[in-house]
């Protein structure tokens, strides 16, 4: 009786505590909030705080089937986290802040979550597989071009039978105008899958006999009335070997097949065919319904080597707003796929200033689109087909350029006046690799393909009197290999409009088309 007793007192205490600890915390949240210092109350982080809450509270939310008019899928390649937060900090102190506060264009949209990015054969994985799954809803596995993982990789007659049906495609078939602008080669594996089937991602310009390469398939797509907007790289995989384009490159097709003539020849009068920035300039999207934009025989260039190409070419935002004011034409909506290819190669080259001035520009595009839709009718969605090895590390001050050295506190948490030492007395960066080339430098000058073979350098170098922030400055590395890998870990996704909301937590990559087919209706027969 008397434990009892005693048991029956403490649970009253608990509970008189508990009823007044949440009396605080009600009364705070009415207004009242004597419990915090009028020192907490002030600062701007509290006031900030209070905005985005307001702001998310008063979001929203359409989840009615069809929605969207509109659907604009961003893809960064290779864009995983650490790219984004090392991007947003040189974005940043490119308008003059410290950095590590500043907002890239996507992370101000309303809603945000996780993607698992693995193959169905590969924890860490490849960017055909990946588009795959996000533009099909179906995982697949690494070097497939939509085509399910049932056949073995280069087996031309069995995946005759097995490709997937893309969210483009879909968009097509209900007669919704579609596009595809990218970075890289527009025959490159992330823009392939929303328009070829293939079981081998480098059957770019030739295929095994029973199966057309990607650029064929690209030009011959039977559905709807093809593609209206493709803007990239890749011409030497659309001309033959026996010719050469504007800047003398010789074509790469063995068949003789010239299929940027077939291309004009299908559409005739309404289609315009460019090569370069002043093909670009000139270009008129009222006087024309279909556009076709090879901007370099193989990638295009990185965004910090653009202005030096002689030919010229447009950036990835300028495409971006071209190809929106094309697509927006028809009031039957569209549907637009938009990557930064070339931050992907950035990173294989363990070049950290490629890769985010190129995430940057990513983010411009990014701009452009929110800018010129309305998040009503149209579902924009930002995201990455996988990570890298890309790491931000030791304890750099606030503010310290992100391609810098790292230079950390004294003791009153003040900034030191020279670059932290590691363990080996030499500075080292705040950004580095996990794996690949390793350090090399060229002064003022980067590799202009992403693929150029670098040193090995697998011990550590004295870069005390090294410019690590140059263009031409390539990251050290941990392990020695002779290109960076892809990282396995799960990568960001940001989304403003109709179901964006649906793409909040962590989800499997496949998860991205089945959102886009709900909000604009892509299943429906019209």
């Amino acid at each position: 009786m008397i434990r009892k007793a005693i048991t029956a007192a403490l649970a009253t205490k608990v509970l008189s505590t508990t009823a007044l600890s949440l009396a605080v915390l009600l009364s705070a949240s009415h207004g009242y909030a004597e419990a915090l210092p009028s020192r907490q109350q002030g600062s701007h982080w509290y006031a900030e705080g209070q905005s985005a809450l307001q702001q998310a509270m008063g979001r929203e939310i359409n989840n009615e089937r069809g929605a969207a008019r509109n659907i604009i899928l961003f893809v960064g390649d290779g864009m995983g986290i650490s790219t984004v937060t090392a991007a947003r900090i040189l974005a940043g102190q490119q308008h003059g802040l410290a950095g590590e506060e500043y907002q890239l264009s996507f992370e101000k949209m309303p809603f945000a979550g996780l993607i698992k990015t693995y193959n169905t054969n590969q924890q860490t994985p490849d960017s055909a597989g990946t588009a795959t799954a996000m533009v099909t809803g179906v995982k697949t596995k690494a070097g497939f071009i939509s085509v399910d993982e049932t056949v073995a990789r280069g087996d031309c007659p069995a995946s005759l039978k097995h490709g997937l049906t893309s969210a483009l495609e879909l968009a097509e078939s209900q007669g919704k105008r579609t596009g595809i602008i990218s970075t890289a080669r527009i025959t490159h594996a992330t823009p392939a899958t929303t328009y070829a089937k293939l079981p081998e991602r480098g059957w770019e310009y030739q295929a095994p006999e029973g199966c057309r390469d990607i650029a064929a398939q690209l030009v011959e797509m039977p559905v709807g009335d093809g593609i209206d907007v493709i803007m990239g790289g890749g011409r030497r995989g659309f001309l033959p070997a026996e010719m050469t384009d504007l800047e003398g490159v010789s074509g790469k097709r063995t068949d003789g097949r010239n299929l940027v003539q077939e291309w004009q020849q299908r559409y005739d009068k309404n289609a315009v065919y460019i090569e370069n920035q002043a093909g670009f300039d000139k270009f008129d999207t009222k006087s024309t319904d279909k556009l076709l934009g090879l901007f370099q025989p193989s990638h295009m260039r990185y965004e910090s080597d653009r202005k030096n190409d002689e030919a010229g070419e447009p950036s990835l935002s300028e495409m971006t707003a071209k190809g929106l004011e094309l697509l927006g034409k028809s009031d039957s909506g569209y549907f637009l796929m938009v990557e930064g290819g070339r931050i992907d190669h950035g990173h294989h080259a363990g070049n950290a200033y490629n890769a985010l001035h190129d995430a940057v520009e990513f983010a411009k595009a990014v701009q452009v689109a929110m800018e010129n839709t309305d998040p009503r009718d149209t579902l924009i969605i930002v995201t990455a087909d996988h990570s890298h090895t890309f790491t931000i590390a030791g304890y750099p001050t606030r503010g310290n350029p992100i391609l810098g050295k790292v230079v950390g506190n004294d003791e009153l948490g003040e900034p030191m006046k020279t670059p932290q030492l590691a363990g080996d007395g030499k500075p080292y960066t705040t950004v580095g690799y996990a794996n690949g080339a390793g350090y090399a430098h060229r002064g003022g000058e980067t590799d202009a393909d992403g693929r150029e073979e670098l040193p090995i350098h697998a011990g550590r170098v004295d870069l005390a009197k090294v410019d690590t922030r140059a263009p031409g400055f390539h990251q050290e590395a941990l392990v020695p290999a002779p290109s960076e890998t892809h990282g396995g870990e799960d990568v960001g996704i940001w989304a403003r409009g109709p179901g964006a909301h649906l793409l909040s937590g962590t989800n499997e990559q496949s998860f991205i088309f089945h959102v886009m087919a709900h909000a604009a209706g892509l299943l429906e027969k019209r």
